[in-house]
């Protein structure tokens, strides 16, 4: 099989599973205070401390979690709880119309639960988030705003935010953002003490760590009302017996992604070019969304004039490639993308989209075949797509 689907999930690093299968075998919960407690704890402080070096914040701001979707809850949740507490006027929640629906869905649940008013600034074409609007929407009403959340670079069509102007503009007013970066890291460099984002999203699977560990990098300053009650660790933000070789392992990730970055995107952005020239090349019905230059170097994202994405996606996955109809956590679920009908994509023409994305392990070899399949795939989706539409 041919892997296009690095943006869902990409492999395990070999130092990695090594380190995590070390730690395994050894006994000890990180809160403990015996000896093997001590040396859980120190795997953990170990880890994060390669956390906070690779990505320029401060130990005591990384916050472990179970991974990307509990870290955004946590920010969005913890933060709108926080800020709607110390001041009741605070209920309005500034965010993009394409965010992850780790992002989305906690926050329509802020809406329709807990009081929020979420506001969906809109994004243009490309998918870019239309700095003016978000401006204004800050500018009408500011101590009513509890929070900014606007994702890095986008999961789907790859691009990329201007993350800066967003912070410069809330910060302003003193609003505090929320980033999710799960797509970023080990993309694109991040600082996260220049950035001036005050929460920034990141997950291990993402970069070659295990599944099921994650962290969220949240400056001192902020104590967010806790998602999660128990027996009060990482920072009592976070209460939950710590994974310790999850966290081992994904020190060892973020770690190998950042100091590898800048080659690692070179080579890719080289290589996912190539894919896209090829792919408009030889097929006439594809259409590239998103921005072409601020997208993420891995991304290349369709639609196919007269397809629907499930049928290619299998007619894909029989000639041997793997890719995607966009993010993994709503595969299987028949409606077009909310990320190309916010940039304006016609519904007709949404519902025909494929993502392919290349990870580290990409070669020029996954491309040829993704071509050699591809124009027949999508001739065989236009044909059964034209018998449904007549029968």
């Amino acid at each position: 099989m041919t892997y296009l689907d690095h943006a869902a999930t990409t492999r395990v690093l070999p130092q990695v599973i090594q380190r995590m299968s070390e730690v395994m075998v050894q006994t000890g919960n990180a809160s403990s205070l015996h000896k093997s407690g001590r040396e859980a704890r120190k795997t953990v402080e170990i880890a994060r401390e390669q956390v906070a070096d690779a990505l320029h914040c401060l130990p005591s701001e990384v916050i472990f979690t179970a991974g990307g979707t509990e870290s955004d809850n946590l920010a969005v949740k913890g933060l709108y709880w926080l800020r709607h507490n110390s001041d009741p006027r605070r209920t309005r929640i500034l965010t993009s119309a394409i965010e992850h629906h780790a992002v989305l869905d906690p926050l329509v649940w802020l809406d329709e639960s807990e009081g929020a008013e979420v506001e969906w600034i809109e994004v243009d074409s490309l998918g870019r988030i239309n700095l003016e609007a978000l401006k204004a929407s800050i500018e009408k009403d500011p101590e009513s705003v509890a929070l900014v959340s606007v994702m890095w670079a986008n999961n789907e069509v790859g691009t990329i935010q201007p993350i800066h102007e967003i912070v410069e503009i809330a910060h302003q007013y003193s609003i505090p953002v929320h980033s999710d970066a799960v797509q970023v890291v080990g993309w694109l460099p991040i600082d996260f003490a220049a950035s001036g984002i005050d929460a920034l999203t990141l997950s291990g699977h993402k970069i070659g760590g295990p599944m099921g560990v994650g962290a969220l990098l949240l400056r001192r300053e902020f104590k967010p009302v806790p998602v999660l009650h128990g027996g009060g660790q990482e920072r009592e933000v976070r209460s939950g017996t710590l994974a310790t070789h999850l966290i081992a392992g994904l020190g060892i990730a973020v770690e190998d992604a950042v100091a590898h970055q800048a080659e690692r995107a070179e080579r890719i952005t080289a290589l996912r070019n190539s894919l896209i020239e090829r792919v408009l090349a030889n097929v006439p019905a594809a259409h590239l969304n998103g921005d072409l230059v601020n997208r993420l170097p891995g991304n290349a994202h369709f639609s196919f004039e007269g397809c629907e994405g499930d049928a290619l996606l299998m007619l894909l996955d029989a000639a041997g490639v793997e890719s995607s109809t966009g993010s993994a956590c709503t595969a299987g679920i028949p409606q077009p993308s909310h990320v190309l009908l916010a940039m304006g994509v016609p519904v007709s023409t949404a519902v025909g989209s494929l993502r392919f994305s290349l990870g580290s392990s990409s070669v020029e070899a996954d491309v040829d075949a993704l071509i050699d399949v591809l124009p027949g795939v999508v001739e065989r989706a236009q044909r059964a797509g034209k018998t449904a539409r007549s029968s």
